[in-house]
């Protein structure tokens, strides 16, 4: 999250999903102002990440930057554009999930 925060992403939510699937323990989501902050944040945080020697196990949607996925097996992290976020509803959708932080 404080990656995400750093490279100044908006409305940082973090689930803890343990209880409600086996996809992952946590979720991440957060949202850029445009394609090219989404797209950014996603190098960004696969940077940091890599360079502490954690690579992603999967990465899907770098190439529209509207919405993407970066997952590190426990975590995945959902970074959005902001229509995007708004149609798709993760919060809602995975609502049952208990809300850890919220950086808005």
């Amino acid at each position: 999250m404080d990656l995400a925060s750093d490279k100044k992403a908006v409305d940082i939510v973090l689930l803890r999903t343990t209880e409600v699937t086996t996809m992952a323990d946590y979720f991440v989501i957060c949202s850029g102002r445009s394609d090219r902050q989404v797209q950014a944040l996603a190098g960004a945080i696969a940077d940091e990440l890599r360079d502490e020697g954690i690579r992603p196990l999967g990465v899907e949607g770098r190439g529209t930057a509207r919405w993407v996925l970066l997952d590190y097996g426990s975590v995945i992290v959902h970074l959005f554009a902001p229509e995007e976020r708004e149609y798709y509803g993760l919060e809602r959708l995975w609502s049952h999930a208990a809300k850890v932080v919220q950086l808005v």
